[in-house]
């Protein structure tokens, strides 16, 4: 094939973010659909290179091209709709049943979500996968706060052994999420500001929080009512067609939950929320850049 329309291909696939196998069914369509294309040209007079370029000029803009087809297949299925929804879900119903009175409900959770993160990571990564993979990173969290409170003289467990292995697995899992759709990092931490929203809430605002199972059982309603909501929202986010609305759905939702959290009880500070909301924005824009810096290197230093 002609190099101008082998760059034109490749420009297509690097904007398509869509599953491997319909990005796979969709470049073999849309080559042999050149490829028919380019003879037809070939067969009235046209050189391959003047016909390779009329062939681009006809089709339009690669980035315009990838953007029609990725709205032709990114409006997920009901199934994916419920498989992206049920972390979500599950996790409220851990505080609106009080399922967190007993060890054991929060251990079946944290295996099925591994379960399902292994399944998803060997099957394609799909879309589903990202909320899940999100709820998954939250025992490698919770384990490095632990560690804080070793007796003195091991903190050097946490500073040579935890905190290296921790940002090696996070990293891994933030570039491969990138390298699929940099939409997906904010879908994946998605619940992070809402789950420390609360964590301050029920600790009262304090630097040292004294947590309780009775305050957390007072708020129950609310923080179900908000992991439902961040269902909704996925949900929303899988059925939707083109990408600006997606983000607009992420980005706009998350605020108006954070808004509900500070208003449940008052006992999130105006400095805290506005601290929330900008570490969210912090979140979502960061991967754009990060996929740019990705792209950039994938195309001058892997051959």
């Amino acid at each position: 094939m002609v190099a101008e329309l082998r760059e034109y291909l490749n420009c297509i696939r690097d904007n398509l973010r869509i599953d491997r196998l319909s990005e796979r069914e969709v470049t073999i369509e849309l080559e042999n659909h050149i490829e028919d294309r380019l003879q037809e040209l070939k067969s009235a007079g046209f050189s391959e290179e003047e016909a390779a370029s009329i062939c681009v000029r006809l089709l339009g803009s690669a980035k315009l091209v990838a953007r029609k087809i990725y709205e032709a297949h990114s409006q997920g299925s009901w199934r994916q709709v419920l498989l992206t929804s049920m972390p979500h879900i599950l996790f409220g119903l851990l505080f609106t049943l009080n399922w967190l009175q007993g060890i054991g409900w929060l251990l079946i959770m944290l295996v099925l979500v591994l379960g399902m993160v292994i399944y998803g990571w060997w099957h394609g990564k799909p879309s589903w996968l990202f909320p899940w993979l999100g709820y998954s990173l939250l025992p490698v969290v919770i384990a490095g706060l632990l560690l804080l409170y070793l007796p003195r003289g091991w903190s050097w467990v946490t500073i040579v052994l935890y905190i290296p292995l921790a940002l090696w697995l996070v990293c891994s899992v933030v570039v491969q999420t990138i390298k699929k759709d940099w939409l997906y990092f904010p879908l994946m931490l998605f619940p992070v500001p809402i789950i420390i929203s609360w964590l301050m809430t029920v600790g009262q605002g304090k630097i040292y929080p004294d947590f309780s199972l009775e305050r957390f059982y007072n708020f129950a309603p609310w923080i179900g009512l908000s992991f439902m909501a961040l269902a909704i929202t996925a949900a929303v986010f899988i059925r939707l067609r083109q990408r600006w609305l997606k983000a607009a759905v992420l980005l706009l939702l998350e605020i108006i939950i954070l808004t509900m959290i500070a208003c449940a009880d008052g006992e999130l500070s105006l400095i805290a929320f506005a601290s929330l909301i900008l570490v969210f924005i912090c979140l979502f824009l960061t991967p754009v850049f990060l996929e740019r810096k990705i792209k950039y290197y994938r195309q001058h230093y892997i051959v």
